[in-house]
């Protein structure tokens, strides 16, 4: 047998290896690791996801709450899990922004990882006290530049997406605004509210019920396109931002090394459940877009937010150990 028929025949044997692999997967109960605690969006999501894969398999999907370290902790025993297909973790954000703010870090966001698809975009709002005298971006980017270093704005912790969401826009506006760290949504929106803190970025569904009750004045959407609960209000871009987009988002991974036809096999599940009229209304009085891009589309993703992410976090000089 000549050298190329030996590798043909080798690569002939290896792919209907991996195909009887594929057909009888999954045989056992499967782990969903989802690195954040039960209640928020990243777990009810993953919790959907599971429950879809379990009907459609005639296994248990598990979900795994390993949360700590902004999703690091679980997203790193993601990583570090045998890659046999009975693994599966929800990514955040978070995890395209940790890479670039933590000193150390236990896995390889591209390296580490087999990508199977983003599960939607939470959009964020920009919103400001009613009593500052702005009613859009233009206005306020002319009071911030009118007052450099004067005006203060909220986020939820160091590193969080409405931190950098807002260090992004203050790269990109050239303005000067300061930063108030809060351990979580809910002190940052009161504190926003009570006027001690005069503008914020702050997921959309969590931040509208303010909105609406007239506590909190609306300015943009940080996503490219407009929101469809509220489809008056114009994108940071359309204010005047050029090019800014940005926002929260939930996606499933698992460890790199799975074979291609599983990966193949859990998209398809995730797809379709993610296509459904259903479940798109579902996420969407959630705040959140369905999406259900190919794992090719979602790989350009990631490297899209790990360089946009980066080059905030370098202009900011935001550092955590």
């Amino acid at each position: 047998m000549t050298h190329r028929l030996a590798v043909l025949v080798i690569a002939a044997l290896a792919t209907a290896s991996f195909q009887a692999v594929a057909q009888q997967y999954p045989s056992k109960p499967v782990r969903f690791i989802i690195p954040f605690p039960p209640g928020g969006p990243t777990d009810l999501m993953g919790r959907l996801a599971a429950d879809r894969l379990s009907k459609a398999w005639g296994v248990q999907v598990i979900a795994d709450n390993r949360p700590g370290a902004g999703g690091n902790i679980g997203f790193e025993l993601c990583a570090k899990s045998p890659p046999d297909g009975y693994t599966l973790c929800m990514m955040t954000v978070a995890q395209s922004i940790s890479p670039a703010v933590y000193r150390k870090l236990g896995y390889d966001p591209l390296k580490d990882f087999a990508y199977i698809t983003l599960m939607a975009v939470l959009p964020s709002m920009l919103t400001v006290h009613p009593t500052l005298p702005v009613k859009n971006v233009k206005e306020l980017i002319a009071l911030a530049k009118a007052r450099p270093g004067q005006l203060t704005y909220a986020s939820t912790g160091n590193g969080t997406s409405p931190h950098m969401l807002m260090e992004m826009f203050k790269f990109m506006a050239g303005v000067s605004i300061v930063h108030v760290p809060y351990k979580g949504q809910a002190p940052s929106a009161l504190d926003q509210i009570s006027g001690q803190v005069q503008l914020a970025f702050n997921t959309a569904v969590t931040i509208l019920p303010h909105v609406k009750a007239g506590k909190l004045r609306a300015l943009a959407i940080s996503t490219r396109e407009r929101f469809p609960p509220m489809p008056e209000l114009p994108t940071v871009e359309e204010g005047g931002v050029k090019g800014f987009e940005g926002s929260s988002w939930q996606a499933v991974v698992m460890p790199a090394g799975t074979p291609r036809e599983i990966v193949a096999r859990v998209y398809q599940e995730l797809a379709a459940m993610l296509k459904s009229p259903e479940t798109r209304e579902k996420f969407l009085v959630q705040g959140a877009l369905a999406s259900g891009i190919t794992p090719e589309e979602f790989v350009v993703f990631v490297k899209r937010e790990l360089e946009k992410w980066a080059k905030v976090a370098k202009f900011a000089k935001v550092q955590l150990d």
